[in-house]
């Protein structure tokens, strides 16, 4: 016999109804369904207490070595080995952590702005690799920065030092500033976050390997001209786990490489070179680990004009890093650190040849912790910076002593 339905009522899936109608006017959609979209990023945002020795303040804003993001990412199979994608990443900017000044607080320049930090597609296939093409990480990108994988790179890699400083302008002992405002960032090089060894993200084509026994090579081109490439490792044996890379490169293009000059004022005879090396290791019983890496840059033109005032044309930071990082208690890992930094940063001049900085001295030392909330994806970090040394300025024929700034951080960062 036929079954008969229940009598609800009349109104039995009105609720249901509405709901649904409601649910499909918020929800966000995809234009196709062969193409996955996973929405991710994160807000880091922090509170920076510093003293130049002359003068103190606190500034809130966005962290500048972990910045607000949010990313899209789709991917679609095209048979078995093969698939395609795309990456369109957005950085966002609250107060600009990274131009934080004496006189700015919310930062010289970029406050309360979004910025395109990745837009690209992919090729990839499982046996030959992966072809990347569009604004995207160049080979040598954070090549000193990602051989750490504890928690401190979130907020503490290899660029971070400098990230804090950068902008700030220097003072001399006496409190004067010191050449025409020059900032921590005229006296240190590197065209990347004041740090040599590392590139950033450009317009280019990169090609990424499979990885063989933890093995990877990734190569890229772009710009006019930039071209590097970088060995990767990654492992374990027995209770230890290992992370390095090394790599280099080499640019003519004085736009969006400035080893001197600035991207708005470039030199079109730039004749740059770079390379680094970085490692990480870390015991898993115990937590104890140690990061160091070193970066180099050469810096030329081949304007002989410009070339010989670059007086020092070789710029070098070198760092480590140790600390211990474990769960001890039920809410996630927790990270205690201590770090040094030391730059022997060459000349600086514009693109002109005019002579900013000789050369100078920069000493970073830090000590700091962590804490990862497992539950929330959340990181909380707190940390104290030490920055001095000398820079000996345009023509002078002695170094400036500086003030030293000291700085203390602490803020969160949340994924999604």
């Amino acid at each position: 016999m036929p079954a008969a339905a229940a009598d609800l009522g009349g109104s039995c899936c009105a609720d249901l109804e509405e709901r649904v109608a409601e649910l499909e006017a918020t929800t966000a959609r995809k234009g196709n369904r062969k193409v996955s979209l996973t929405i991710s990023g994160w807000v880091s945002e922090s509170v920076t207490w510093w003293d130049d020795g002359h003068e103190s303040n606190a500034y809130v804003g966005t962290n500048p070595v972990e910045q607000s993001r949010f990313r899209f990412v789709g991917e679609a199979k095209i048979d078995k080995d093969w698939s395609a994608g795309y990456v369109l990443e957005v950085g966002v900017w609250g107060g600009n952590g990274g131009k934080f000044d004496q006189n700015n607080p919310d930062g010289a320049s970029g406050a309360n702005s979004l910025v395109i930090r990745k837009s690209s597609w992919f090729l990839k296939n499982k046996d030959y690799g992966k072809v990347t093409v569009g604004q995207d990480s160049t080979a040598t990108y954070h090549l000193l920065d990602d051989a750490d994988t504890t928690l401190t790179r979130n907020f503490y890699d290899a660029e971070g030092p400098p990230d804090y400083v950068q902008s700030f302008l220097l003072r001399d002992k006496a409190g004067n500033p010191v050449g025409a405002n020059l900032k921590w960032g005229d006296a240190l090089r590197g065209f990347n976050n004041s740090t040599p060894g590392d590139d950033g993200r450009r317009n280019i084509v990169r090609y990424d390997s499979p990885t063989f026994a933890g093995f990877n090579v990734a190569t890229a081109w772009g710009e006019d001209d930039i071209w590097d490439v970088a060995l990767m490792y990654k492992g374990e044996v027995g209770d230890f786990s290992y992370n390095a890379r090394a790599g280099y490169g080499q640019s003519t293009d004085g736009a969006s490489t400035p080893c001197h000059g600035s991207s708005t004022a470039a030199d079109d005879a730039l004749n740059c070179e770079w390379w680094g090396i970085s490692g990480f290791i870390q015991h898993s019983p115990t937590g104890l680990f140690v990061y160091g890496g070193y970066g180099k840059q050469h810096d030329g033109s081949n304007n002989p004009i410009v070339d010989a005032n670059i007086l020092e044309k070789d710029s070098t930071t070198w760092f480590v890093q140790g600390g211990v990082e474990k769960k001890w208690i039920p809410l996630g890992k927790t990270n205690i650190f201590g770090a040094y930094r030391h730059d022997d940063a060459g000349s600086n001049v514009s693109n002109t040849g005019a002579i900013k900085t000789q050369g100078a001295d920069i000493n970073f030392w830090a000590v700091g912790a962590a804490q990862n909330i497992e539950a929330a994806e959340t990181t909380l970090y707190l940390f104290y910076q030490h920055v001095d040394g000398d820079v000996t300025v345009g023509t002078n024929t002695s170094a400036t002593d500086l003030s030293a700034m000291q700085q203390v951080v602490g803020g969160v960062k949340i994924n999604f």
